[in-house]
């Protein structure tokens, strides 16, 4: 059984929204009533769904099977419901088989673990997710340790975090390779930029920093205890706001010109960034909903299929 997934590499640089263009060429008519500041997450992970439907196709013909992902669920959060099942539809219009594992809010640690170690040990799973948060009894840290390397496509384990930030292959946080994707598309070139990432959670902050940093931005990691905060994003070419509080990020914040990534989902669709503040001022930005959201998903997806072809016998 192999460890080392290999992420693809055609999709990330080359796939380009229609409104986003290249030195040289031609405007998209069809598309110049959108705002050339967004950054449409909605197209960028329709590229992504594509190319992930057609290597699912071709692995189901190649093996006889088609990639597997299973969703481990604790409990009934109704947020939490939606999200996972909104992962299955996904995952059924790319052709990847999903399976639901319900556990109830009563689980303890020690069953969420067994219940994880089976999916891990199945030959026919090839992609594990445990859905956050998980009920405060459980040690989600414990659980996420259970998923087996290999079948970690929501990049949680600690094996996956050290081989990322060591920059050998793994999987990666969604969340954070969703950004990375978004860059990449809209030719955001990183080596130089000064990119402050506020927030520090260990699926978003912490990758998304390190994933950076491993292209050669220089990171400023901010969090709760950080000193003068509106300063240091002021002087950030690159902010990534992953702090979990509605508008929390002020558009007189931010440099002119700068690129702004809002990786928050608050009450009500508002993101982490004060949007029609921030418009005003960024270069770039994603918009919430439709920005990072929508990437995630299929990144998550993308990886399962990575997973299922690094696991095929050969």
């Amino acid at each position: 059984m192999s460890t080392v997934p290999t992420p693809p590499a055609a999709a990330s640089a080359t796939t380009r929204p229609p409104h986003v263009r290249a030195a040289g060429d031609e405007p998209d008519v069809s598309m110049s009533s959108v705002d050339p500041r967004l950054m449409d997450g909605r197209l960028v992970a329709a590229a992504i769904h594509e190319e992930t439907t057609a290597r699912a196709a071709a692995h189901a013909r190649r093996t006889g099977t088609r990639p597997c992902l299973a969703a481990v669920l604790i409990g009934d959060d109704p947020a939490s419901v939606t999200y996972v099942a909104m992962k299955q539809r996904r995952c059924a219009s790319a052709g990847i088989d999903s399976r639901l594992v319900p556990l109830p809010a009563t689980t303890s640690t020690a069953e969420a673990v067994a219940a994880v170690r089976a999916l891990s040990e199945d030959d026919a799973v090839h992609g594990i997710l445990v859905q956050h948060p998980v009920p405060a009894q459980v040690d989600e840290r414990a659980v996420f340790e259970a998923i087996a390397p290999a079948k970690d496509v929501d990049g949680v384990t600690l094996t996956s975090f050290a081989a990322m930030a060591m920059g050998q292959p793994s999987f990666t946080s969604c969340t954070p390779a969703g950004i990375i994707r978004l860059l990449d598309t809209y030719r955001v070139g990183l080596a130089g930029l000064h990119a402050v990432v506020i927030g520090r959670s260990p699926i978003l902050g912490k990758p998304v920093s390190m994933l950076l940093l491993g292209r050669d931005a220089t990171v400023t990691t901010c969090h709760s205890h950080t000193r003068d905060l509106p300063s240091i994003v002021r002087s950030a070419d690159l902010v990534v706001a992953a702090v979990g509080r509605p508008r929390f990020v002020r558009g007189e914040w931010l440099r002119p010109g700068a690129v702004v990534i809002d990786a928050g989902y608050n009450p009500g669709n508002v993101g982490d960034v004060a949007f029609d503040e921030a418009v005003e001022r960024a270069r770039l930005i994603t918009p919430v909903p439709g920005g990072v959201g929508p990437t995630t998903i299929a990144m998550l997806l993308e990886q399962t299929v990575t997973a299922a072809e690094a696991l095929a016998p050969r």
